[in-house]
């Protein structure tokens, strides 16, 4: 069967152990009035559960709302500027080589007009430059590392979320915001890119913020080891005030699933900065009070609005469970694609927009998303900054759910670095500019 064949048909779903699978959802014949997306996300392996298939789920509603011309204004025109959007998903388990291998096969064989996805840092890392020597408009929806942008200077490579460094400002403020008191804390983080950064971030904030804070244990487990019982040993016989972890995906649930009835959320304060996306999995497993971050003001801490309404009412009534981070983030990535598609229209006489059309009206853009504003105002137009929120979780037996109580929000310039600095040398510097009033 050839590779347009397989990407066509219905039969490759969303289970695991698909290597790759592609879904083709209400595409029609390609033609001038279509615009074909790829879009890559995990539908197979530890990532897939709490965030892979959710993110494509969210890709789903978001693209079939966006071409029956059913969002809310200002998006309420049919779908790019009324070209049909036309999706093809890819796996994005099996590493970095083979996502290298699968963009080319996007851009090259099945000639799309735009790539939006990966989740891995160490998959973003690798895609990038391969997208700029192609000159292949490349949209990162979510990856963490604040590297992308500061590491490289890239023309077709844009990331519509911001990096890992606000998740871990934000934190930090959260808790000196809310008085949490810390003598002493350990951190355990997945040994990869994401989690490095993350760490750093992390223990560079409570220098700031808590200088007499006493760093103890520092664990870094492989990325997917799933079994933690050495390093809850460790953690419980360190015994700190406050353990923080970045984990995410089946990491983190396994982490949460395993260290709960040992008692460690009992022995010290817990902070998760990105874990939303397991509460509707774990139900009352998740422990009261636990710190939680969800890479945005997305889901249960996200604010009302009327597009956020429409947003969390269909995708809950079409997949059973509300939307947390993965599917805010790939939905304001296409909102954002949206927004710059329709600008170089109005600009080129409405004709379908060339790649260097769109990517000139990204640049530097802003547009309005489920989870709020986004402003591509860092990495030079390429890198998006945005709001964050945290909160501690409680289960409410009566809803039957893990809620979210003692909400703070936190606007984008206080917890994002500003465009000329590296984020780690601006926490270092004290967070030289933050607006946070």
């Amino acid at each position: 069967m050839s590779m347009r064949s397989r990407f066509r048909s219905l039969a490759c779903g969303l289970g695991a152990g698909v290597a790759v699978a592609a879904m083709a959802m209400g595409a029609s014949p390609a033609s001038a009035e279509t615009f074909k997306i790829g879009i890559v996300t995990f539908l197979s392996g530890q990532a897939a559960e709490a965030f892979g298939v959710p993110a494509a789920n969210g890709a789903k509603t978001m693209i079939a709302g966006l071409n029956a011309g059913k969002l809310p204004a200002p998006y309420d025109t049919k779908g790019f500027g009324g070209m049909e959007i036309q999706p093809i998903i890819i796996d994005e388990a099996g590493g970095a080589t083979k996502q290298v291998q699968e963009l080319r096969n996007l851009i090259q064989r099945e000639q799309v007009d735009a790539v939006v996805g990966y989740i891995s840092s160490g998959d973003c890392l690798a895609v990038g430059p391969v997208a700029e020597e192609l000159k292949a408009l490349l949209i990162l929806f979510d990856c963490g590392t604040p590297r992308i942008f500061e590491d490289n200077q890239f023309e077709y490579v844009f990331r519509t979320a911001a990096h890992a460094t606000m998740d871990n400002v934000g934190l930090v403020r959260y808790m000196k915001d809310h008085d949490v008191k810390v003598g002493t804390y350990s951190a355990i983080n997945q040994d990869y890119a994401w989690g490095h950064d993350s760490r750093n971030d992390f223990v560079a904030s409570m220098s700031q913020l808590y200088p007499e804070a006493k760093f103890e244990a520092d664990l870094l487990p492989k990325f997917g080891a799933g079994q933690y019982g050495t390093e809850i040993s460790a953690l419980l016989r360190q015994g700190s005030d406050l353990v923080y972890s970045s984990n995410w995906g089946g990491d983190l649930q396994a982490l949460i699933l395993q260290a709960g009835p040992r008692g460690l959320f009992k022995r010290s304060q817990v902070v998760l900065s990105a874990a939303d996306h397991v509460l509707p999995a774990l139900g009352d497993k998740m422990p009261d009070g636990t710190i939680i971050g969800a890479r945005g003001a997305y889901g249960l801490m996200s604010e009302e609005t009327p597009l956020n309404t429409w947003f969390q009412t269909t995708y809950t009534a079409e997949h059973g469970v509300y939307p947390v981070q993965a599917p805010y983030r790939v939905s304001q990535a296409l909102l954002g694609l949206k927004t710059a598609i329709e600008k170089a229209m109005s600009e080129n006489g409405g004709k379908k927009p060339t790649t260097d059309e769109i990517r000139a009206a990204l640049k530097g853009s802003s547009w309005n998303s489920p989870g709020g504003q986004i402003t591509m105002a860092n990495g030079n137009g390429h890198q998006a900054i945005q709001d964050i929120a945290f909160g501690r979780t409680r289960y409410d037996a009566d809803k039957k759910m893990v809620v979210i109580e003692d909400i703070g929000r936190y606007p984008a310039k206080c917890v994002n670095p500003p465009a000329d600095m590296k984020a780690n040398d601006w926490i270092k510097a004290g967070f030289p500019g933050a607006a946070c009033n």
